[in-house]
């Protein structure tokens, strides 16, 4: 979303700055760079004064890729489904078999994690009960 106070100027299109696309989306302006560099986001539109532009697409785009990295997906992963998106609706399936096989990583994540949680539940509770601090282990 293009906030009401960016308005069209001599010096090119109109859109969110850096600093209101990190704003917007929660990551630094190094990383929106970062993130151009790496081709996980399309070359963004810029002023005549060479300033970047983003347009409202790009904002829930951003906030996409950075769900795909806070869930382990790695860089050149994204890239690669950053290629197939930029392509015509001839790689949807592509792109919807990786979301898929990540989602399926995903789960076992979290059913690893909660795993480690009933491991540290327990722990706790053998601590706060008889003081020993005995690990219990990974059958408990």
């Amino acid at each position: 979303m293009v906030p009401d106070n960016v308005e069209p100027d001599a010096t090119g299109p109109v859109g969110l700055t850096v600093a209101q696309m990190a704003k917007a989306t929660g990551v630094t302006g190094h990383t929106l760079r970062y993130y151009e560099r790496a081709g996980l986001i399309n070359p963004i539109t810029r002023t005549t004064g060479n300033q970047r532009r983003y347009q409202p697409g790009d904002v829930e785009w951003v906030k996409f890729v950075v769900r795909l990295r806070e869930t382990g997906m790695p860089i050149a992963q994204i890239r690669e489904y950053a290629t197939l998106r930029a392509q015509d609706d001839t790689t949807r399936d592509e792109q919807l078999a990786m979301l898929a096989d990540h989602q399926r990583t995903v789960r076992r994540q979290i059913k690893r994690l909660h795993a480690h949680e009933r491991a540290l539940t327990a722990w706790i509770e053998d601590h706060r009960h008889t003081g020993t601090g005995t690990e219990p282990t990974d059958d408990e």
